[in-house]
């Protein structure tokens, strides 16, 4: 079984919103692999506590790293950021770990537009395709998968979820096909990511695939508008013919 940890950044408003994007990031492991990646995890976040002095207990939220550091603004602003680049490197050097990156573009779009159900089923079909594909790396049968989010909107992505097992209309041709979810496992798992270690990384993700496209000053002064292309080696770049990185856009 596959196990996908996903994490957003942006919203989902369109009237009024702070932010053109909004950002699904899912990090995919393999059941057989999780306590080995565990294990690297935590061996990696004793390196950053001897280094930096971020405590294992700590969690790392790449936007209030930057903007809200509370307890963290012990650790220099700078510093910070080094540490999110850190792990950004640390996930792009695993085995066997892919990441799934969906772009909502708002602009232009209806204010009735829903950015949420858009978002989550274009991830939920990307995972089914690539399960049924055998494209994650390791895959040589068709396995299913479970979805673990940071606590979003639980009563609205079990609704989907449930809808596209049973049913799930996808265009081909020039007309619609019936497609349902046959891989998915249970509804999503909602976990608090302060006590996950797979979220947290997926957290990083999101924010800098967010801040390649668009940017705060303080980011794109210390060049981390860069910083998502440094996980190149674990993007699943075979989602889409259309960008470079495999980013599904919407």
């Amino acid at each position: 079984m596959y196990l996908i940890y996903v994490d957003e950044s942006g919203d989902v408003g369109m009237v009024r919103s702070p932010t053109q994007y909004f950002v699904l990031s899912g990090l995919v492991i393999h059941e057989m692999k999780w306590n080995t990646l565990l294990e690297s995890i935590i061996s990696f976040r004793k390196y950053l506590r001897v280094r930096y002095g971020l405590k294992l207990r700590e969690e790392i939220h790449a936007a209030d790293f930057i903007r809200n550091p509370s307890d963290l603004k012990r650790i220099g602003k700078s510093i910070r950021l080094r540490i999110l680049r850190d792990v950004i490197d640390f996930e792009a050097s695993l085995p066997d770990v892919n990441i799934i990156n969906i772009v909502v573009d708002k602009l232009g779009k209806p204010d009735t537009f829903d950015v949420f159900e858009t978002a989550w089923q274009t991830l939920i079909q990307e995972f089914h395709n690539t399960l049924i594909y055998k494209n994650f790396s390791g895959n040589k049968n068709t396995d299913y998968g479970m979805l673990f989010v940071d606590q979003t909107d639980e009563k609205r992505l079990r609704d989907l979820s449930r809808r596209m097992i049973r049913y799930n209309p996808v265009s081909i041709g020039s007309g619609y096909g019936q497609s349902a979810i046959t891989t998915l496992i249970e509804d999503a798992v909602h976990r608090n990511s302060l006590h996950s270690y797979f979220i947290q990384l997926s957290d990083v993700n999101a924010y800098f695939l967010s801040q390649k496209l668009s940017p705060c000053g303080y980011v794109k002064k210390k060049g981390g508008n860069n910083y998502f292309n440094r996980l190149d080696p674990i993007l699943c770049k075979f989602l889409s013919s259309n960008d470079p990185q495999g980013i599904i856009w919407r």
